[in-house]
């Protein structure tokens, strides 16, 4: 009796650590540093320069600019990446407007446009290990603002126990909404299991009235894994 229980303890303990061996082993395998991880991230971005002809002689020319934005993720494998990403450049713009009237001259426009781009993302790794380029492709929609004023400005006032009258304005502006979609590459590496870095460049198609806006992006990103 005294005998059985330690040979019935051992052999226990033998197919324990073969079975845990195994599972690690197998995780091993499977999985990489990204592997079912959730990610986040902040990035800077370079756009550069575009411009688009319209009906009857009118355009836009558009600079390049610096931008920043933030991006969440979901590793769904080692090599499909899932991902929503926020980004808003400034750049400023000059617009030629020619009225339907051919008795109306002319109009140009020198201002500073905000442009916020939501794009939902599938990225696809060619390689398992920390040091792998990607494909990129992916839809959202994109808020164009002129900061045009398209109206005169409304001003408003309020009591308040504290400091008193305070009076406020506020004016709208010619903007759009649009749907976009985009098609980019680039390198990521898993510099540890927390920490990542991405290089990547993208090409943002904006669908306007009467034209398209195509944009170039450098993005480059920094995050974490957990």
């Amino acid at each position: 009796m005294t005998l059985k229980r330690p040979l019935l303890l051992l052999a226990l303990l033998i197919f324990s650590s073969s079975v845990h061996a195994q599972r690690f082993n197998q995780k091993t395998i499977n999985d990489s540093e990204r592997y079912r991880n959730w990610e986040a991230s902040l990035l800077m971005q370079y756009q550069t320069s575009t411009n688009q002809d319209f009906e009857r002689g009118s355009s836009i020319d558009i600079d390049s600019s610096l931008g920043w934005g933030f991006g969440f993720g979901w590793n769904w494998t080692e090599k499909w990446h899932l991902s929503y990403r926020f980004s808003l450049n400034k750049p400023d713009y000059s617009a030629t407007i020619v009225p339907e009237d051919p008795e109306l001259a002319p109009q140009t426009l020198d201002y500073t446009m905000s442009k916020y781009s939501h794009q939902f993302n599938v990225t696809y790794h060619f390689f398992k290990g920390p040091l792998t380029p990607y494909i990129q492709g992916g839809v959202g929609w994109t808020k164009l603002d002129s900061n045009v004023p398209d109206q005169p400005p409304q001003t408003g006032c309020w009591w308040d126990p504290w400091w008193g009258y305070i009076c406020s304005t506020t004016w709208s502006t010619y903007k759009t909404s649009e749907f976009t979609y985009n098609l980019g590459l680039g390198l990521r590496w898993d510099i540890n299991p927390l920490v990542f870095m991405r290089g990547s460049w993208n090409r943002q198609f904006i669908n306007i009235d009467n034209g398209n806006l195509d944009f170039d992006a450098i993005t480059l990103e920094a995050g974490f894994m957990w």
